[in-house]
């Protein structure tokens, strides 16, 4: 497994860490800072999928008028090589 770090831009997160297998699914998704319990929650709900399947659930997901949100951050994170 290859474990990733991002850092995330313009959100109240500060980084995402996660692991990728060999066939491309997201493991043990943690964010550094933000809301806790709905980040938590994104994290539990993408264990085990592609990084396809949460870039087409989460890319475009916006907070407020900050024009991204951790989740979009993550579907960016997960695409990025």
């Amino acid at each position: 497994m290859q474990t990733v770090t991002y850092k995330t831009k313009g959100t109240c997160s500060k980084s995402i860490t996660f692991e990728r297998d060999e066939q491309n699914r997201i493991h043990n998704i943690k964010f550094e800072g933000g809301c806790d319990g709905n980040l938590k929650a994104i994290s539990k709900l993408c264990e085990g999928m592609t990084a396809e399947e949460i870039s087409a659930k989460l890319l475009g997901n916006l907070c407020r008028d900050k024009g991204t949100s951790c989740a979009d951050q993550l579907a960016k994170a997960v695409m990025e090589k």
